[in-house]
């Protein structure tokens, strides 16, 4: 049995591989989405959705159905020995969704599922990867499926998005590397009677266990994450109810488990692939990296993985980029795996001191670094993901601007009028760059660099080479000023903003746009 050749095929269908998917999709790319599951898993792993996946969402259109189908979360809180040591407040992060959202993860794939299925894409299920091997031509793929028949199938190229046992990581012979005294935690998918304000994520420390992590969510419904010690025996992948319960009692108060819808044990490492890209084949989320639970970025990290990916391999689908930029995934998503985990770890760590000096050194340290606004706001920047930024990306240009530079994600203007004008722009039907004009007193002009083509805010920019890369030009009303006081271009400037909405390229008005632009066709 063989197949068509498609442009990609995605393996995994989880939120990694779903926003690969339509990221591709929605730029016409043909492509392939299997998974060996016969259908979606039934348990909700990953719960929380943090600002800046949101701002991605919004890009694709279903930000709004996430948001209603969760619960917003303004505020985290730290406690021990029932005492209060922080709270942070995630609503002054700078973004146009000053939250995180708790959410399912099964409701988060049904909505991406959903947009895929918009865009005439059906995911192929009980359909396991067995071999991949690639050469100049394709990548080579052998299938089975769930009735046992062997399919043949080529593609351009290849998307491992198949989670932290992929088949697709073991193919092209890479292994995750990092520390491998894995973390054992209890899990918790529960009713709960409590008073905990519905719209706040609690941490509480133990002086003598892991950290309780708590996250009230629609109703009653309420995830508990445990850390607990590895005896080095076999996970108890069926814990009780009372079991968790004790647990919860003796790191926290007024929480009961009135019931389980699921619970498990589970154990998890630090570490990542050395590479995410094996010639025509990228690896994404938990295929590429894995780490603690703490902070909530797993599921995160990995579709912003795959937002970084699907754009570039659109224009590589197209002939319209040359290696530098999908190099460029390695480039700037390898280095952001490597904080998260070492921030989740030192989270990790700090959760687990047992000395009785230790923990009190903590805790105090904990309360009086949290009395501190600049703190505060860069544990809620760092846990949004919000101060995520590519500066020194091979593929970024120009010079800083104030506070903004190159490879930074484009801020958020507080102006609704002027902020509307700006999302306009990249809407879910457009996949492109964006290049925003910011004029002082005259009117802002096409740069000589980009010519119409067709209305007059569609636009060809040619680079050296001389092929053309679709892009949309703003020229923004900014009579206050405000636009151009966020980029930092006091004297007028030109911003582009790269389809997954960073800045590609910052400058001043006379400056040319074409290097960027030569950056990517390399």
């Amino acid at each position: 049995m063989a197949g068509d050749r498609s442009d990609v095929v995605v393996v995994g269908a989880g939120p990694t591989g779903l926003v690969a998917a339509c990221e591709l999709a929605r730029r016409g790319v043909v492509i392939r989405v299997i998974d060996k599951l016969p259908a979606p898993a039934g348990e909700s792993r990953a719960i929380v959705v943090h600002a800046r996946s949101l701002e991605m969402l919004d890009r694709m259109g279903i930000a709004g159905e996430i948001i209603d189908a969760g619960v917003k979360s303004l505020a985290m809180q730290l406690y021990a020995a029932g005492r209060r040591l922080a709270l942070v407040e995630l609503d002054q992060v700078d973004s146009a969704f000053p939250f995180s959202v708790t959410i399912p993860q099964t409701e988060t794939e049904r909505i991406l599922a959903g947009r895929l299925h918009s865009l005439g894409v059906t995911i192929e299920r009980g359909v396991e990867l067995t071999t991949l091997t690639q050469d100049g031509d394709a990548a080579h793929l052998t299938l089975r499926h769930a009735s046992g028949a062997q399919e043949s199938a080529d593609a351009t190229w290849v998307i491992g998005a198949d989670g932290s046992h992929s088949t697709v990581r073991a193919q092209v012979g890479t292994k995750l590397a990092g520390s491998f005294q894995g973390e054992r935690f209890i899990l918790g998918d529960v009713e709960a009677e409590h008073s905990l304000d519905p719209d706040s994520m609690y941490t509480y420390f133990s002086p003598d266990a892991g950290p309780l992590l708590a996250f009230p969510m629609r109703g009653t419904r309420m995830r508990l994450i445990a850390q607990v010690r590895h005896t080095g025996g076999p996970l108890d992948l069926n814990p009780s109810q009372d079991e968790l319960q004790r647990i919860v009692d003796a790191r926290a108060d007024g929480i009961t488990i009135i019931q389980s819808h699921w619970l498990t044990e589970f154990e998890i490492h630090h570490a990542q692939v050395p590479a995410y890209r094996f010639g025509r084949v990228f690896l994404a989320g938990d295929a590429a990296h894995v780490h603690s639970p703490a902070g909530g970025q797993g599921m995160n990290t990995g579709m912003q993985d795959a937002f970084n990916l699907g754009w570039k391999l659109a224009m590589a689908v197209y002939g319209t980029c040359g290696q530098r930029l999908l190099d460029s995934y390695h480039a700037e998503r390898h280095p952001v795996a490597a904080k998260v985990i070492e921030f989740t770890t030192r989270l990790t760590q700090v959760g687990t001191l047992r000395h009785e000096l230790a923990v009190k050194l903590r805790n105090e340290l904990v309360h009086a670094a949290s009395g501190l606004a600049p703190i505060r706001h860069a544990i809620a920047d760092q846990t949004e993901e919000v101060a995520l930024s590519y500066r020194g990306s091979p593929v970024v240009a120009g010079h800083r601007h104030g506070r903004v530079a190159a490879g930074d994600h484009a801020p958020h203007v507080a102006d609704t009028d002027l902020q509307g004008q700006m999302s306009a722009a990249w809407s879910p039907e457009f996949g492109g760059h964006v290049i925003v004009t910011v004029g002082t007193a005259e009117p802002a002009v096409l740069p000589t660099s980009v010519r119409e083509a067709g209305d007059a805010r569609q636009v060809l920019v040619t680079h050296a080479g001389g092929s053309p890369t679709d892009g949309y030009h703003l020229s923004v009303a900014d009579p206050g000023h405000l636009v151009a006081s966020r980029y930092g271009l006091r004297d007028g400037g030109r911003v582009i903003i790269r389809p997954d909405g960073y800045v590609g390229y910052i400058g001043d008005l006379a400056a040319s746009v074409v290097p960027y632009f030569t950056r990517l066709h390399g």
